[in-house]
This record gives structure tokens, sequence and C-alpha cells, in this order.
């Protein structure tokens, strides 16, 4: 490095090298990150965990080509460069998430199209109102489990089970099946048990594929099921283990993040402005902050660097949110123009509904519990390590206790799964002992099915 050149964030050991995005320095102070990938351009090299090389898209317009030519950027993953040449462990912790699934999100050309249409057409029968409604009740649901405590973990029991039971329901998802949808997704996020996680939610899906065959309903397994696209079986299982897995986290991580953001700035809250505040979150954390993996279709030069064909490029939308040259452009362009939902052929199918869900989940806590605030110090707060999402570990709270009312309460249930074999693999087996996969009798989703419907 020169001396005009910056130097690099704290504990960066990227020194003019690749820059690494995975570890607690990263996650703890990702803006001195970005701050410095800018000294390289619209795009910076980086490491997204040991040995897993990529090029980050750091700039809005770089970033918006990229996204918006399918010819020049595919996604199908097979394409993938390093992958195919043995350079990427097949033990890599970020494999799951860029590995190819055959689904709409790493499909190109004609099959996107196909796998994409029944997607969107699906998701917009979804019906705003009893989304809205339905959301509310598991909301009570879950503040009920600790409103007469006086203190939460609003990441660990609130955030992150609220969009789980609600695409459970808006799945159709049977009491059983449910229980191991939740601990499929859980597992595969959280990196615990990853592979047999996966395992779980795959077998579980394509279970609730063959109930939705015999007895369709009102839901959107059913609705993608009839489809004109007329999906088989297999791509219904893959479709499904997209939405409900793609869902989870982000919706997880944009509630955590509006929350964290209306109890460190008082504006806020104090003005009403729970849709600016979760605007703004979008804006600058992002629940996903460096997604949309992208594979170069030939050799060619893009925003001024040579890229190679099958190399991987990522997007950074937090970065390209968050760009000085932005500032003044993002009033002209309207608020919604942040990238946080991608843009182009593969933006996300489900933005209304998920700010519908982010919007009921927050503004019901806040009414059932006015008073409740940040119980720690704000900069002792720690946020998950990772190079793709922005998401708060924990985020403890506190608020005046509300007594318990009479007659019966909603039930708890246990998350724990059973043991799983440490050599299940992650594609489904004919003949598996799916019961050795499954989670307790009982789990949480049976138990809040129980309340339910009393």
């Amino acid at each position: 490095m020169t001396d005009t050149e910056a130097v690099p964030p704290p504990g960066c050991p990227a020194h003019g090298g690749r820059v690494p995005l995975y570890g607690t320095e990263f996650a703890a102070n990702p803006q001195a990150y970005y701050e410095y990938m800018r000294l390289y351009g619209p795009t910076a090299p980086v490491e997204l965990a040991p040995g897993v090389e990529a090029t980050l898209v750091t700039d809005y317009t770089a970033a918006l080509r990229l996204l918006q030519d399918p010819h020049s950027f595919r996604k199908d993953s097979r394409r993938w460069r390093d992958l195919n040449e043995g350079k990427v462990s097949p033990d890599s912790p970020v494999l799951p998430l860029l590995a190819y699934r055959p689904n709409c999100m790493f499909s190109d050309g004609a099959e996107h199209l196909r796998l994409r249409q029944a997607v969107t057409d699906t998701l917009a029968k979804i019906n705003s109102r009893r989304l809205s409604d339905n959301t509310r009740k598991i909301s009570d649901y879950l503040i009920a489990q600790f409103s007469a405590r006086g203190s939460v973990d609003l990441m660990n029991d609130y955030a992150k089970q609220l969009p789980l039971f609600v695409f459970n329901d808006l799945f159709g998802c049977p009491a059983e099946i449910g229980d191991r949808v939740l601990f499929g997704i859980t597992g595969i996020f959280d990196g615990v048990k990853a592979e047999q996680a996966n395992q779980v939610l795959v077998e579980a899906v394509t279970e609730l594929v063959a109930i939705k065959r015999r007895k369709p309903e009102e839901d959107v397994t059913s609705w993608l099921m009839q489809h004109p696209s007329q999906l088989s079986d297999e791509e219904m299982a893959h479709q499904l283990v997209l939405l409900l897995g793609a869902g989870g986290e982000p919706e997880r991580n944009l509630i955590g993040n509006t929350l964290h953001l209306l109890f460190t700035d008082e504006h806020y809250a104090m003005n009403g402005l729970l849709d600016k505040a979760i605007e703004d979150t979008l804006w600058e954390a992002p629940p996903m902050s460096n997604y949309a993996p992208h594979y170069a279709a030939s050799d060619m030069e893009f925003a001024g660097q040579k890229v190679r064909a099958g190399d991987l490029m990522l997007v950074s939308f937090a970065a390209a949110n968050t760009s000085p040259a932005l500032a003044t452009a993002r009033q002209a362009s309207g608020d919604r123009s942040h990238l946080a939902w991608s843009a182009g052929p593969h933006a996300c199918p489900s933005q209304e509904p998920a700010r519908i869900i982010a919007h009921t989940a927050v503004e019901n806590l806040l009414n059932r519990l006015p008073d409740i605030k940040l119980a720690v110090p704000e900069d002792s707060l720690t946020w998950r390590p990772g190079p793709f999402n922005r998401a708060l570990a924990a985020l403890p709270a506190r608020f005046t206790p509300i007594p318990s009312a009479p007659g019966p309460r909603p039930p708890t249930a246990s998350v724990h799964p059973r043991p799983m074999p440490a050599h299940t693999s992650v594609a489904p087996t004919a003949g598996r002992d799916v019961a050795s996969l499954q989670p307790e009798q009982g789990g949480v989703w049976s138990s809040f099915l129980k309340w339910w419907k009393r």
C-alpha cells in the first residue's frame, strides 16, 4: 500500500489483498469495511470464508447494472469455477447458501421464467388482511410467553420465531410437519447440524407436497401446486425449501433491526414513524447485507476490473445503499429505491407480504408493551458474524410486566430436536428412518396450533 491509501479497518488483515467478510470484527463494524472497500472502486476482492473468494459490488450503479443484466451474469451456481476446480471445501460454512438447487433462485432463461412465474402468481394470492390478522395472532401468542416476566430477548424469543410461525401458517403445515420445518430452517441458518437440519426440512416439505396432492386447501403450497406451470413433486419441494428458508432469516433480521433502530433513535418512536423506520432499516441495515450471487458468463471487463468466466460476484446491498454518492440522489429517487430486495429479474417476489409481517409484528409488540425499551447499553449488543446477513445475536429488552390473565395460558413447548445421526446426508434417501431426524413430539408449532384452535 502507498502512503495515500487508506488503512484497513482495525483487525482487518487484508492490507491490499482480499477483505474478509467473516469474523467478529466485520460483524461489529461493517460500514468501516465498506468504506475501505470503496477505495478499490465499484468492486472489491473479498473472502467469504477461509479459501472462498468472490468479487463484491459496492457501488449502487454497478450493482444495478449487474442485477439487470441476466445475459452477462448468470445465477446457476454450477458455473462457479472455483467450486468446480475444487478450490472450495465441500464443508465450507457458506456453501449451503451458494450451492446449486433446482429452484427459481439458481436458474436462468426459460427455466427461471417458468419457475419464477409460478412463485410470483402464487404469492399474489395471499390476502393482505388475513396475513396481517394472523401475524397479529401469532404475535399475541409469542408475547404471552414472556409478558409476565418483564424482560425478553426479542431476537430469539420473538423476531426469530414469528416469521417461521407465519410461514408455517401460510403454507398450510400440519402440526408434526410444521415442527420439523421449524427445526430444519432454524438449524440451517444457525449452523446447528446444518446438513441434518437440511435433511429434515427437505423430507418435511416432501411429505407436505404429498399431503396437499391428496387434499389441497387454501394455502400457498396448494396454490403453487395448482399453477398452470404444473410443477413436479421435486420442483415443488425445492421451491418450498427456497420460500420457507429465504423468508425466515431475512424477515427475522428485518424485525430485529427495525426494533434496534426504534430503541436507539427515539425520533422514530416519538413521531410514530414505524413505516419510515422499516424503510430506513432496509436502506441502512438491510437484513441480507451481501448476497445475490451471480457468475460471469464470459471473460469481460466490469466496472473497470477484469472478470473471468465463472467468477463469483456478489452485491453488497448495505454498501450500495449507503454510498456517499447516493445520499443526495436518495431523496430524489424515492424512499423505496434501495436494493434491500435486490433488483432485476431475480428481485424478491414477496416484498409487500414481508413489509406487512414486519410492520404488524413491530406495531403489535409496541402496542401491547408500550414502555418496552433496550435493557442493556447499545454498545454492548453483539452482531452475528457471517458474510451475508446483518443480524443481532440478541436484543435484550425490559418492560412493565403484565400479570397473567385467569384461565388457560398459551402452552409452551421444547424446541430441542431428538439426536440426529452424524452421517445423515443432505439429499433425501429412500428408506431412511425419518423418525430419527424429527424434533421432539409436541414442538412449538404443535403447541401453537393447540392454542389457536381452542
